[in-house]
C-alpha cells in the first residue's frame, strides 16, 4: 500500500486523496473476493505455532514490548522521541479506531454455516461491539504496527508487512473475519500513520509515508 501514496511535488492529487481513492478501490475488491475466502477454512489455525505467531502481532501489549525495546535501544539518538512515540500510538490508535468502528458498521462476523452480511440494529446493544467484525481488532493493531515500523525501519517494510498480513489472514483462516474486514483494517492503518507522521515532530515531519527518507537509517 506505499507506493500510491508517495508524496510528489508533480502530483495533482494530495496523498491523502491518494489513500482514499485505492482503500475505496481495495475494499471493493475484497467484498468481491469475500465468498471465495469465507470457503478458505483452518479451524485449528491457532493450535499451530506459527498461527499464534501471527495471531499475537494483533495483540496490543506485544507493540508494548517492540516499543519498549526499541526506546532502550535508540537512547543516544535525538529520533528517539518522536519514533518511540509512532511505534507505541499508532497501534493503540488503530485498536480504538478498530472498537470505535465497529459499533458504527455493525457488521457481524461471518456465519461458518452460510455466507452472507448481516448487520445488529442500533437498538441491539448499542454500546457493544459482541460478535461484530468491522474492522478487525486484530489486523489493526497488526497493520498499524508495521506501517509504524516501516517508518521507522524502510529496508525491512516487507517483512513488517508480510507479517501483519499473516496476522490478517489467520483471521479469515479461523473464520473469525471476513476478508474485506482486514482490509478495511489494514487501509484504516495507513491512514492513522499518515496522520501521526504529519504531526509528530523532528524526522517523522518530513513526509507521511511509513517508508521514511532515502537517508534514514
Amino acid at each position: 500500500m506505499t507506493a500510491p501514496f508517495r508524496s510528489s511535488a508533480s502530483s495533482r492529487v494530495p496523498a491523502w486523496g491518494r489513500w482514499l481513492l485505492a482503500s475505496l478501490a481495495a475494499i471493493a475488491l475484497a467484498h468481491l473476493l469475500d465468498a471465495t475466502a469465507w470457503r478458505v477454512r483452518l479451524p485449528t489455525v491457532y493450535e499451530k505455532d506459527w498461527g499464534r505467531l501471527l495471531r499475537i502481532v494483533g495483540f496490543l501489549p506485544t507493540w508494548g514490548l517492540v516499543t519498549l525495546a526499541f526506546w532502550l535501544e535508540q537512547r543516544p539518538s535525538r529520533r528517539r522521541g518522536p519514533e518511540t512515540a509512532l511505534l507505541i500510538l499508532a497501534p493503540t490508535f488503530g485498536g480504538a479506531a478498530a472498537e470505535v468502528l465497529k459499533l458504527l458498521f455493525r457488521r457481524v462476523r461471518p456465519d461458518p454455516e452460510a455466507f452472507g452480511y448481516l448487520f445488529r440494529a442500533f437498538s441491539d446493544g448499542p454500546l457493544s461491539n459482541r460478535g461484530l467484525g468491522l474492522p478487525s481488532s486484530h489486523a489493526l493493531v497488526a497493520f498499524a504496527g508495521a506501517f509504524a515500523l516501516a517508518r521507522i525501519f524502510p529496508r525491512a517494510r516487507w517483512v513488517f508487512y508480510a507479517v501483519a498480513a499473516g496476522c490478517g489472514f489467520t483471521r479469515v483462516l479461523a473464520n473469525a473475519h471476513y476478508l474485506s474486514d482486514i482490509v478495511v483494517a489494514a487501509c484504516v492503518a495507513y491512514g492513522i500513520v499518515m496522520a501521526l507522521t504529519r504531526r509528530l515532530p523532528g524526522a517523522l515531519a518530513s513526509g507521511p509515508v511509513p517508508e521514511g527518507d532515502a537517508g534514514h537509517r
